[in-house]
């Protein structure tokens, strides 16, 4: 029946279905041939519907929080990283090769400033 069942419904489309839905539910002749699109197998469907929302709502919720604590431990560890690299070139120095070991760089292997010249123009 439908053309891709891998892609979501877009809203306005399942809001259409949910209304008609409402409207056969007030039908009162209603008694299809086939018992799978029978009223209490459609509201069965739609409570099932309902379920799985809600239940896709709070996964969404979980996962929210689950990333912000990541992102809370992952900088507080980076915080904790930086201090270490700080103590380590205070027990060390800067030009050590402790410091180094930890990714920094020697103090010695940075290049020396050179003042740019100014220009002389000639008259």
């Amino acid at each position: 029946m439908a053309k891709n069942e891998t892609k979501r419904i877009k809203p306005a489309l399942l809001q259409t279905d949910k209304d008609c839905f409402a409207a056969i539910e007030t039908l009162g002749g209603y008694s299809p041939i086939n018992a799978r699109y029978e009223v209490e197998a459609l509201r069965s469907m739609r409570d099932d519907l309902n379920g799985a929302h809600e239940a896709e709502a709070h996964a969404i919720a979980a996962a929210a929080i689950a990333r912000q604590n990541a992102m809370a431990r992952e900088w507080e560890f980076h915080d904790l990283m930086l201090g270490a690299k700080d103590q380590i070139v205070a027990q060390f120095g800067r030009d050590s090769n402790e410091a180094v070991a930890v990714g920094l760089k020697k103090k010695s292997e940075y290049k020396t400033r050179t003042r740019k010249g100014v220009a002389k123009t000639e008259v």
